[in-house]
């Protein structure tokens, strides 16, 4: 349990909240229900194990912090409690609610034990691979799906990884509960493309073949695809997305934009997630944190600008 204050709103609520969910105590001294629910409050951040931390905020002597969590959620009394993640606010309560409403707050919002513990193996495993120790990162990740298969962040890099070591078996098993997601999610849609690439280029002609066909007739859209095929699945993104983007200047809209899907796909599996934000000291009170902002690679944004030009 933490204190918050004018100075520290930003390091210890907002930032704190980008690692885990930050439950905001509002109180005052002379307020009953608040001397009836902090107890509670208390217990269940130790009953909860680190799945949230608890912070408190006496209004009486941070009136500026309490009045435009107030004002912005449209609550005038205390106790009043705010939930932080990922540096927003994003769900509250107000009164002193017995435990088991509480509890059912919580469970809504915080992660399980078992999420956790697929994070601290997802946060291990890509410490191992930046290291070049793949083969523990793998074994890592592979723990992590086992302990919690929703956990769609430790999937993908599961998928990533067996692909990236050409373990495309496995990789197929792996993908496969959350194939359906690809439709929405668009890192399962590119792991997913790849995937199917590393599955078709054994059939695929050799290249020479390829660029054969190709020069014949620069408009063999199916042996430019494949060559690109071969390409994706060696994990020559470079030279695949050129082949695609061949494609997509002589006719975008082949095979339902095949072409500039696939190549949207390797884009993603290029683009380096995004980093958090630093704590930053500030003069005024900000009730949300500062975006993040993606690592600029210039080859990303090289390709990127390459599909805006023939698409534009």
């Amino acid at each position: 349990m933490i204190d918050i204050t004018l100075q520290n709103f930003e390091t210890d609520l907002i930032q704190a909240s980008m690692q885990q969910p930050v439950l905001l105590d509002i109180w005052a001294p002379w307020c009953g229900p608040c001397r009836t629910l902090g107890p509670i409050l208390e217990k269940l951040e130790v009953d909860y194990g680190g799945r949230f931390k608890l912070a408190k905020l006496n209004s009486d002597e941070q009136p500026e912090i309490a009045g435009q969590l107030s004002q912005a959620f449209g609550v005038r009394s205390i106790p009043f409690c705010v939930l932080f993640d990922k540096g927003q606010p994003v769900d509250g309560f107000v009164g002193a609610l017995p435990e088991a409403q509480v509890r059912a707050f919580l469970d809504r919002h915080v992660p399980t034990a078992e999420a956790m513990q697929a994070d601290a193996e997802t946060a291990a495993a890509e410490a191992l691979a930046a290291g070049g120790d793949t083969d523990a990162a793998l074994a890592r990740l592979q723990q992590a799906v086992a302990i919690d298969p929703a956990n769609d962040d430790a999937r993908y890099d599961y998928v990533k990884l067996l692909l990236e070591r050409g373990q495309v078996a496995a990789a197929r098993a792996a993908f496969e509960p959350v194939a359906a997601k690809a439709a929405l999610d668009a890192r399962f849609d590119a792991v997913g493309r790849w995937l199917e690439a590393c599955e078709a280029a054994p059939k695929a002609r050799s290249a020479d073949a390829l660029t054969a066909a190709i020069a014949a007739n620069k408009r063999d859209f199916d042996a430019r695809f494949e060559l690109a095929q071969t390409h994706f699945a060696a994990g020559r993104f470079t030279q695949a997305m050129d082949e695609l983007l061949e494609i997509v200047m002589r006719d975008k809209g082949w095979r339902d934009e095949l072409a500039r899907k696939t190549y949207v796909a390797i884009l993603q599996l290029m683009t380096k997630p995004l980093a958090k934000a630093a704590p930053e000291a500030k003069g005024a009170l900000e009730v949300t944190g500062k975006a993040a902002a993606a690592p600029v690679d210039p080859v990303v944004d090289q390709y990127r600008r390459k599909l805006s030009m023939a698409l534009f």
